[in-house]
């Protein structure tokens, strides 16, 4: 059967994908965030993930407002990037797992999951800068299953709702008929508002008992529902929900690795995660 490597959770900020292009890591401005992630690639390199699912949220590339499914699964043989509109150079596309695609999509249903199956499918930055943070060569030594969770367009699915996805995750991975090294990955958040009266709104008492919370107590945020949690962490830090999911899939425990945080960049509190399931 396969086996989760572990669990990281980061931030996608669109400003990331310039710094990287611009080589801007050593700034100060920079330095502190991208030195967080040496230590996460370096255990990398330890375990040695041959599969990564992504749990992240669309930002109008693949889906917009008119169409934006709750969950969706891409099941492509390769995953393309194209231009967003941020001034984002695009970056080498992604060898999909459709083994483990379509595993996930018949487990999922199962488990009475309402899916979108996506046999073609854009990834935007949300996917992407991620990725590169891990594998800065962008040669991407793995293969890749996209899961979409929307936190763009309300009403979106509780935090209990997504908690339960990454628990049906994890379990579907685990009963999987492969030898395969998967690493779960959930990106976006932490706090940040990008518009109205909170506009650069941050709230790092949340954002570190958040974080404490995933291997403490990770049930802690789905006490609140959508319109609670976007009041504590900002309308956009409702993507704390892939955190929440990456969580999930580890099982019932979890041991954390390590840990970054770092406010601001580009008005966003940006967190990492690295965490094992437990021993």
């Amino acid at each position: 059967m396969a086996e989760i490597v572990g669990a990281i959770t980061t931030s996608h900020v669109p400003a990331i994908g310039k710094a990287i292009f611009q080589q801007l890591q050593d700034e100060p401005y920079w330095k502190p965030f991208f030195d967080g992630y040496v230590n996460a690639r370096s255990w990398l390199r330890d375990v040695r993930p041959d599969t990564v699912v992504v749990l992240y949220n669309d930002h109008g590339l693949n889906f917009f407002l008119d169409k934006m499914p709750a969950f969706a699964v891409g099941a492509a043989p390769r995953y393309t990037h194209a231009d967003e509109g941020w001034g984002i150079p695009t970056i080498p596309p992604f060898t999909g797992d459709q083994d483990l695609s379509w595993h996930l999509i018949q487990q999922l249903t199962d488990a009475e999951f309402d899916l979108t199956t996506c046999q073609e499918m854009l990834v935007d930055h949300a996917f992407t800068l991620p990725m590169a943070l891990l594998w800065p060569e962008q040669d991407w030594p793995v293969q890749v299953v996209p899961v979409c969770i929307n936190t763009v367009q309300f009403p979106v699915p509780s935090a209990r709702r997504c908690w339960k996805l990454g628990e049906a995750i994890g379990q579907a991975v685990r009963a999987w008929d492969s030898d395969k090294r998967v690493l779960i990955l959930g990106t976006g958040g932490l706090s940040h508002q990008l518009e109205g009266e909170r506009a650069g709104f941050i709230n790092k008492p949340f954002d570190l008992a958040f974080m404490d919370s995933l291997t403490a107590d990770p049930l802690w945020a789905t006490q609140w529902n959508s319109a609670e949690l976007v009041e504590k962490a900002g309308t956009q830090g409702i993507e704390l929900l892939m955190w929440l999911a990456a969580r999930g899939a580890l099982g019932e425990g979890a041991r954390e690795l390590h840990r970054n945080y770092h406010i601001p960049i580009s008005n966003t509190a940006a967190g990492l995660m690295v965490m094992a399931p437990a021993a």
